[in-house]
């Protein structure tokens, strides 16, 4: 072959020196899309021989990563189809850069390295991003086919010679450049090869590793164990969500998951496998992890390729957002991997996929509640939070989770949304028609004013998760204009769900008048408003609770409901007064000083039994208690 020199033909200022800039923080994908490039190769000669289109031997495949620290070269090597000079010409010169132009008038518009790579096809020119000057040996399976011998320096230059290579196959090799030696180094190769080859369908090779083996039995008759080298292969070419889920145990699919996540805590509470191949290509396996408290702990677990070569484990745009706090694979050809985020919004594939997955994580639910409730319901602490934030954030998954969304009550019995509707509509409804919902963010707290609505035959709802301030308004809107969701300590029980009912006050108009004064003068503070109420002896003398729509909105600030303000606003308790309770009575014939003294002793009772009593005011209180004894 006659040495040849050329110019990269490219209608715009020089290239390279903007792929190495506008890169350089992503540079570490420069082996992503050799190490690609390589298997692409390799699957083309399987392919030719399958079809019969290639006679020789395909052989094996594997393809090799080696590194040489002196001489300050990686090397990427394949047996796959290899390339002629005039390929080479083509593909790596002209086609490469058929986007070049527009790469240079669109590169600054661009949000990521993804984006510039794959839409502008310069995968192979990624190498540029580390290297000074780039290699290519090359041997193509046709017969009679001479090796050839590219180079290049970064700049649009080339030359192309007869090639030194042997078989059948390439190789790429990469003069590191200064800045970027921080790649000849072994743990740091092997670190990028574990997150974007971990699954290649072509074996990679990197190097050797040393492994233990069975070497007989030492003189005690124990096993004994021998250190022999052997290679280290990267990837696992067939894993689990390439397979069908007929050839798949259980045990395989939490094996692929301490494959996927080596430092979980915990096993997956279940899973779903996915396979459709229309209208859109896409398999993967979806992980039901035990979701804890924290939303942001869980996110940004999925982990997403296309035709296992590892993209991002970013899956915002692809899969719903509460979807995000499930982990496993996604694998797709068909999303539009390299554009923009808002054309990824806006693309059709992409919605379809998000649309699919929600339906199949939806009817998964469906059918382990309708299968085995009674294993829901225990399973229901891990899920609970994850079913609720779907709900909440994806209409069409609320449509289906409202059948196995489970309502648990302060004695541990779980309802369906339906269920607990039918349980309490003819029982908890008030004067007005409305049902009650009664509910609780924290049981132990607020036992005071549960016991009241128990002892009444009321059921009341556990809702003391991170997402129930707002699940709360979601009941009350699924639940129609007569629902209403009321926290048991936002009134006594009486106000709560009143009936026709009147209880009669046993004090007179003055005598109400002087206990409201007593405990106004007693309390002496501005953000507690007295009210005198005639309810039932056996209740308690004195109640302090805030009202549930002030309350609410002060909690969904508290959870970035989009109500800032309202969390700025005081709290203004109210105190409710037992008119009828025996105590009251003694207040209003005790002296002033006495009575003032008792409707303290009331009031702080009331602090103390809901956590608001801390601080010089608990200390003055358990002094005064000890005095009263």
């Amino acid at each position: 072959m006659q040495e040849e020199k050329g110019t990269i033909s490219i209608h715009t200022e020089n290239i390279f020196p903007v792929i190495k800039k506008f890169l350089y923080s992503d540079n570490e994908i420069f082996l992503r899309e050799l190490v690609s490039n390589a298997v692409d190769a390799s699957q083309k000669i399987k392919r030719l021989g399958s079809l019969g289109q290639f006679a020789g031997e395909v052989g094996d495949l594997t393809v090799d990563v080696k590194f040489d620290e002196a001489a300050k070269t990686i090397t990427i090597s394949d047996n796959g189809i290899g390339m002629t000079a005039e390929e080479i010409k083509k593909y790596i010169n002209q086609i490469a850069f058929s986007g070049a132009t527009e790469f240079m008038e669109k590169f600054k518009e661009a949000n990521d390295a993804n984006e510039i790579i794959g839409r502008f096809g310069l995968g192979f020119y990624s190498a540029f991003m580390v290297a000074d000057r780039v290699e290519i040996e090359s041997l193509s399976y046709q017969e009679g086919a001479e090796p050839a011998h590219w180079t290049c320096d970064g700049s649009t230059t080339y030359e192309i010679s007869t090639g030194s290579r042997t078989t059948r196959g390439t190789d790429v090799i990469l003069h590191i450049n200064e800045d970027s030696t921080e790649f000849l180094n072994k743990s740091r190769i092997q670190e990028i090869l574990d997150k974007y080859a971990k699954f290649l369908p072509i074996p990679i090779r990197f190097g050797t590793k040393s492994t233990q083996e069975p070497d007989g039995e030492d003189e005690e008759g124990k096993p004994k164990y021998k250190t022999v080298e052997v290679d280290n292969i990267i990837n696992n070419t067939n894993p689990a969500w390439t397979k069908s889920p007929s050839e798949l145990t259980d045990q395989d699919y939490l094996d692929f998951y301490r494959e996927l996540y080596p430092y979980a805590m915990d096993e997956p509470l279940f899973w779903i496998h996915l396979n459709v191949d229309y209208p859109f290509n896409l398999t993967g396996i979806l992980y039901f992890p035990k979701i804890k408290n924290d939303l942001e702990i869980q996110r940004n677990k999925i982990k997403l390729y296309s035709r296992q070569v590892f993209i991002t484990d970013e899956v915002k745009d692809i899969v719903p957002e509460f979807l995000m706090l499930l982990h496993g694979v996604i694998d797709s050809p068909d999303i539009p991997l390299n554009v923009s985020r808002s054309f990824l919004q806006a693309d059709s594939n992409v919605k379809k996929i998000n649309n699919y997955i929600t339906k199949k994580v939806a009817d998964k639910l469906q059918e382990i509640f309708k299968s085995d409730r009674k294993g829901f319901e225990e399973k229901w602490n891990d899920i609970g939070l994850f079913i609720k934030y779907g709900m909440l954030s994806d209409e069409k998954f609320a449509e289906k989770a409202v059948d196995f969304c489970l309502l648990q009550d302060t004695q541990d019995a779980s309802y369906t949304i339906k269920e607990f509707y039918e349980k309490v509509k003819d029982i908890q409804v008030d004067k007005n028609g409305n049902i009650v919902y009664l509910y609780t963010n924290d049981k132990a707290q607020q036992d005071s004013f549960i016991a009241p609505a128990l002892a009444k035959g009321y059921d009341v709802l556990n809702l003391n998760g991170p997402l129930d301030t707002h699940f709360a308004g979601f009941l009350e809107q699924k639940g129609g204009e007569k629902v209403q969701l009321k926290r048991v300590d936002a009134d006594v029980i009486d106000k709560l769900i009143e009936k026709d009912e009147k209880i009669e006050l046993s004090l007179s108009e003055e005598q109400s008048k002087k206990v409201s004064e007593t405990f106004e003068k007693a309390i002496s503070r501005a953000d507690m408003k007295v009210e005198v109420d005639a309810l039932n002896e056996n209740d308690l003398p004195v109640s302090v609770t805030l009202d549930e729509f002030m309350r609410r909105l002060k909690d969904m600030a508290k959870t970035g409901g989009g109500m800032g303000f309202y969390g700025n606003l005081p709290d203004n308790y109210k105190v409710t007064v037992n008119g009828n309770h025996p105590l009251v009575k003694r207040i209003v014939d005790a002296s002033e000083e006495d009575g003032e003294k008792l409707a303290k002793q009331a009031f702080d009772l009331a602090l103390l039994s809901r956590g608001l009593l801390t601080g010089a005011d608990l200390t003055a209180f358990v002094k005064r208690s000890v005095e009263m004894i």
